[in-house]
């Protein structure tokens, strides 16, 4: 799928986009609307009379870095300093602020925020500029070629003044079909380490709006009652306990009889009304079977013939190589249901609007999906369905589902009303643990075969798990011949040199429901990729690093990438020189077309603790455009695999998840790491992702590190697989 976008094509648009209207956030978060003198000179780049520049930040803010990253690339084309480039949130309007690599479609993940907004926004930003630069020419009656615009000043030909003074006159003139976009050479914003978060001001000094800190006058506030198990429905309720609650309101059966609302004037009421309500589910046809059932399951369809062969190669000639092969590895992988659990559990709230609309407010990470169901649901035309876009104290995937489930409740609550007042949804952390969205299960069988020079000759790769796109609307873009591939991604398009490899895949029955989570499909993968990796290594009695760079010899970009970030990790990571009482372990690995490789050194061992000592990262994510937020991407990523794959997992005892909160679903710890050091390979590729890329490599590499010590851990988590930690 291309990244780039008809430059022509996208300055046409923005030039219909003229306009004189600001749209903005009031302090209690409602939309405000009023004249100014001003101008929208494209879609993604708003300028005041008074100089105030504007970024629109059309991907939302859960911590990743895009108001940022976007405001970077408008000020850097501009030439204005990015202190003074202000950022909202754009509206909801797939029309104008789809993601490239999603179709008709609004929405951030995946790691494409910046892969599919280098060049738009660039471009807003040089068509801004010299669309400026051209009013003043024409006030001057100078050629535009002598003027530049540097720290928001047009000057030359004599000439000096501030970008304000010309934009009524840059409202009305057509951009240029091909402005011209710096040259890196030229860029003082872009790659700079220098350029801070635009975001980190407001969350220190408490004015940044999040949609849990939303309050409307005359709000009630509703809870939900869900199912212990997926698929129960209600078959009554009782709320004659709640009734004597102070606060309470209310509480009804939602439409789709999968869950009972309680509404209370305050979250506290909201929350003690529901425990007493007494509900009594049918669970006829929900899911009875617990954990062991489903590994059990898992491991089976990894034993057994696959049910899609992916990689096209003959699986009884890639079984004779193996069999005929002087070493054979055989090893079976465990992965467990993985919660999200973002630090802002997931809350919503709908107003109506006095044009009969309503106003959803949402730290919403995809506002298409919910743009439609709040349409469909409350039986409003589109242009009647508003989306305020606030920040999100994390996601990880979890405010993304395919079904807008969380906005689908409030609306669904929201009908229920006679629609006078604000209705707030609120999640616990224990209704997103017990109740939300879960990484699916999934297993793998690997057999290798080596020769008797330590070369791999053959490669038997079977997946089974529970498929995350099939059934949803992004089904026709990622299964393709009945293949989910977000389960099988990193695994036959790898960029190893592997002969003789075949890949299959069962799907099995979905035990709960089941999404995306940080690095989707590659959490997984890696893991068994780069520890197969590593025993293959071991078993040719070769270095793990040099053994991977000879798999990845012949020349291709992908594979000269690869090769460069593993390099760098080695090097700044003092592979094979660590202190007495430790020992290392690196992985590699490409996701979202970004290339990233992690050395973990540790103290130590299985038996007595291990403590992670030191992560030493390298990434190769094209153009840096904002180093400082690639080195917290990679930090968070690393300590969120790491955490996850140490202590995490979800289990179920017939149907109904085991654990509620932090301190059975625990997180990691400031103490768990001793520290982390990021290096950014210099690139001039277009840049791509890295809020998930740090994820894939962090648990293998640990996995590598304590597997030197004598331990090879392959089911996860570690902490009940033969782990302690210090």
């Amino acid at each position: 799928m291309t990244l780039n976008t008809s430059r022509r094509g996208f300055l046409k648009s923005a030039a219909a986009a003229v306009a004189v209207l600001y749209v903005g956030a009031r302090p209690d978060g409602a939309i405000a609307a009023a004249n100014a003198d001003g101008a929208m000179l494209n879609p993604f780049v708003k300028i005041s009379s008074d100089g105030t520049v504007t970024a629109i930040v059309k991907h939302f803010e859960k911590g990743q870095g895009p108001a940022t990253g976007l405001t970077t690339l408008i000020a850097e084309e501009l030439g204005v300093p990015i202190e003074d480039v202000d950022y909202e949130f754009a509206p909801s309007d797939a029309g104008t602020y789809n993601n490239l690599l999603f179709g008709p479609f609004q929405g951030t993940g995946g790691s494409t925020a910046m892969a599919n907004s280098f060049m738009q926004y660039r471009q807003a930003g040089a068509a801004a500029r010299d669309m400026l630069l051209q009013a003043a020419a024409n006030v001057w009656d100078v050629d535009m070629a002598e003027l530049s615009l540097e720290d928001g000043v047009i000057k030359g030909a004599g000439h000096e003044a501030p970008l304000a003074e010309f934009v009524r006159a840059a409202a009305g003139i057509t951009p240029a079909a091909e402005p011209r976009l710096k040259d890196p050479s030229e860029f003082r914003l872009i790659g700079s380490a220098n350029v801070r978060r635009k975001d980190t001001p407001p969350k220190i000094n408490g004015t940044a709006m999040y949609a849990m800190d939303l309050h409307l006058d005359n709000q009630m506030v509703v809870v939900i009652a869900h199912s212990p198990r997926m698929g129960g429905l209600v078959a009554s309720f009782d709320e004659s306990d709640a009734k004597g609650i102070k606060g309470f309101i209310r509480a009804a059966e939602l439409p789709n009889k999968a869950s009972v609302a309680v509404f209370a004037e305050n979250t506290w009421a909201a929350l003690q009304a529901r425990d007493a309500l007494s509900v009594e589910w049918d669970f006829s046809a929900a899911e009875a079977r617990s954990s062991d059932a489903i590994r059990d399951q898992l491991i089976a369809a990894v034993t057994a013939d696959p049910e899609y062969n992916v990689s096209g190669t003959d699986q009884a000639e890639v079984a004779a190589r193996i069999d005929g092969a002087s070493t054979v590895l055989d090893e079976t992988f465990y992965f467990p249901l993985l919660a999200h659990a973002p630090m802002e559990p997931l809350t919503c709230t709908i107003e109506a609007t006095a044009d009969g609309g309503v106003l959803l407010h949402d730290g919403c990470q995809m506002p298409t999906g919910p743009h439609m169901a709040l349409s469909q649901i409350l039986q409003l035309p589109m242009e009647k369905v508003q989306i305020n876009t606030l920040f999100a104290g994390g996601s990880f995937g979890r405010r993304a589902t395919p079904d807008a489930d969380y906005q689908v409740e409030a609306a669904l609550a929201f009908a229920v009303t006679d629609r006078t007042r604000p209705v707030k949804l609120v999640w616990s952390r224990e209704d997103d643990i017990t109740g939300g969205y879960y990484r699916p299960a999934f297993a793998h069988r690997v057999r290798v075969g080596l020769d008797d020079s330590g070369n791999i000759v053959g490669w038997d790769h079977r997946i089974a798990g529970q498929s995350i796109m099939k059934g949803t609307p992004f089904e026709s873009f990622i299964v393709h011949d009945g293949v989910d591939h977000s389960s099988i991604e990193g695994v036959p398009d790898s960029p190893y040199n592997i002969p003789g490899q075949f890949v299959g895949l069962t799907d099995v029955a979905k035990a709960t429901t089941v999404l995306w989570w940080r690095s989707v499909g590659h959490t997984h993968t890696a893991y068994v990729m780069e520890s197969m990796i590593d025993m293959a290594a071991k078993a040719a009695g070769r270095d793990p690093v040099d053994f991977r760079l000879a798999l990845l010899e012949g020349g291709d970009k992908d594979q000269a990438r690869i090769a460069g970030v593993l390099k760098l990790a080695a090097d700044k990571g003092g592979w094979g020189k660590a202190a007495e009482g430790r020992t290392q372990g690196i992985a590699v690995h490409k996701s979202f077309d970004s290339y990233v490789a992690e050395v973990v050194e540790i103290s130590g061992d299985a038996d007595t603790g291990v403590q992670i000592e030191k992560v030493t990262c390298a990434v190769d994510c094209g153009i840096a455009v904002n180093p400082d937020v690639i080195k917290a991407q990679m930090e968070g990523g690393i300590g969120y695999g790491l955490g996850h794959a140490m202590r995490d997992e979800i289990t179920l005892t017939d149907g109904e998840v085991d654990q509620s909160n932090f301190p059975d679903y625990e997180p990691l710890r400031i103490g768990d790491i001793g520290a982390i050091e990021v290096h950014i390979l210099p690139s001039t590729e277009p840049p791509t992702g890295v809020g998930e890329p740090g994820t894939p490599p962090s648990a293998p590499a640990l996995a590598n590190a304590i597997a030197a010590t004598g331990l090879r851990v392959t089911a996860l988590p570690m902490i009940n697989n033969g782990v302690e930690f210090m």
